[in-house]
């Protein structure tokens, strides 16, 4: 029994050696010569796009891919890829960009992604032998018009969401709802936005029953006109009423002024921003605020610095706003918000972010403070003087460098990972 089963052994692993050498033979003179790309791709792009090599190791690439994306006055996104040749293909720079609609399913936008890069592929392939087996086509007629759009560039979008959960002692509902209309072109920018919010629960403990409501009702405006290609102008609006802020109603109006240090043409791939709005807010409180003010005028400032760069070694993202009512300098609050990806050696990369809020300006806070009920269920803003939030990660690969295979079977992916996320 122990022969029989040595024997099969060996002739399973002589069946896998034959297969793998066969396969070498057949397919290896054409994958070796491929074009070597760095980039973030998923599993249907390498399927889709066989015929080069994904590889892990930014070092050995002839392509280094970086894709970025910003949203669009439609709803829907505007997609930018960024290509940096390298060895044999230096000096080589290209950058692709395509939109696509917010009524798309993810199966269009997957394909439209195939689609442009494919033809961004192009020029550093036919550097490569396998340039011979390119073929180029164009599937559909073209006319000489262009239709005019009715809309004149306007979208508008309405949403309606809901959930209820419960069990024996508890219960919870929300409903809100959302209309918007926009309409975004090189000179304008306008964004008109209504939205309604309400949440209920529920608790039974013993004998009693604590209930607990939360009703957000607000609008806001945003309008900016382009000066060029570095300053613009504008200002938003906005009124809010809030039974967890303690606003019966809120009115602001803020108009302002931004540069950015980098033409806004790269803002897919950097920015250097530097906004200041000033303006004016009433306030008209549900109940009487620690100042014991029912109603109040303020007049107020604020300034924000945010950079944001894409590179071949990762991402930043940072951001300092710092704002004050003009009455008092002290009722004020800053906050620093950041964000970085760092790919810092073969297979490593690491990953950090948070933010964090120095917070003077509560003026609306109820005087009284609020009851346990309200406290254990955030149903009312409490006093604090700063408030957090932060993470951090890392990632380590290690093992061939090449990514080409897709393998879905059993819902798993093969190769040697270690992923430790904190």
């Amino acid at each position: 029994m122990k022969k029989l089963s040595t024997l099969l052994l060996l002739f399973l692993f002589s069946l896998t050696l034959f297969s793998q050498d066969e396969s070498t033979n057949t397919s290896d003179t054409l994958r070796k010569d491929a074009l070597n790309v760095y980039m973030d791709a998923s599993s249907y792009l390498k399927q889709k796009i066989p015929y080069i090599n994904y590889v892990r190791d930014i070092k050995v690439a002839d392509l280094v891919i970086i894709s970025a994306s910003e949203r669009t006055g439609s709803g829907g996104r505007e997609y930018t890829l960024f290509l940096e040749g390298q060895g044999k293909c230096a000096g080589m720079i290209d950058t692709i960009k395509y939109s696509s609609s917010p009524d798309e399913t993810y199966e269009q936008r997957r394909d439209r992604e195939v689609k442009n890069l494919k033809l961004g592929l192009i020029r550093y392939v036919q550097k490569t032998p396998l340039a011979q087996y390119m073929d180029i086509k164009f599937t559909e007629p073209i006319s000489s018009e262009v239709s005019t759009d009715k809309w004149n560039n306007w979208v508008f979008k309405t949403s309606l969401s809901g959930y209820t959960y419960g069990q024996s002692t508890f219960k919870s509902s929300n409903a809100s709802g959302r209309i918007s209309a926009s309409r975004v072109t090189e000179d304008w920018k306008l964004d008109f936005s209504s939205r309604y919010s309400s949440g209920k629960d529920e608790f039974e403990i013993g004998d009693e029953i604590y209930k607990s409501t939360t009703i957000t009702k607000s609008a806001d405006a945003l309008v900016v006109k382009s000066i060029n290609n570095h300053w613009s102008i504008g200002g938003n609006g906005s009124v809010l009423s809030s039974t967890y802020s303690n606003y019966d109603l809120r009115v602001s109006v803020m108009p302002g002024i931004e540069y950015n240090v980098f033409p806004y043409t790269e803002s897919t791939r950097r920015q250097f921003r530097f906004l200041y709005s000033i303006g004016y807010m009433y306030n008209n409180y549900t109940d009487t605020t620690i100042y014991n003010k029912v109603e109040e005028g303020l007049f107020s400032q604020s300034l924000m610095g945010s950079f944001e760069v894409i590179q071949k070694w990762g991402s930043v993202d940072l951001s300092v706003s710092w704002s004050n009512y003009l009455r008092d300098f002290s009722e004020n609050s800053l906050s620093l918000d950041g964000y970085i990806s760092w790919r810092i050696a073969k297979g490593l990369s690491i990953n950090m972010g948070g933010s964090f809020t120095f917070i003077h300006n509560q003026i609306s806070l109820v005087k009284g403070g609020a009851s346990t009920e309200e406290i254990l269920l955030r149903r009312k803003e409490l006093e604090t003087s700063y408030n957090y939030f932060m993470h951090f990660g890392f990632s380590y690969t290690f093992g061939s460098i090449y990514n080409n295979v897709v393998n879905p079977r059993f819902g798993g992916s093969g190769g040697s990972n270690m992923v430790i996320m904190f």
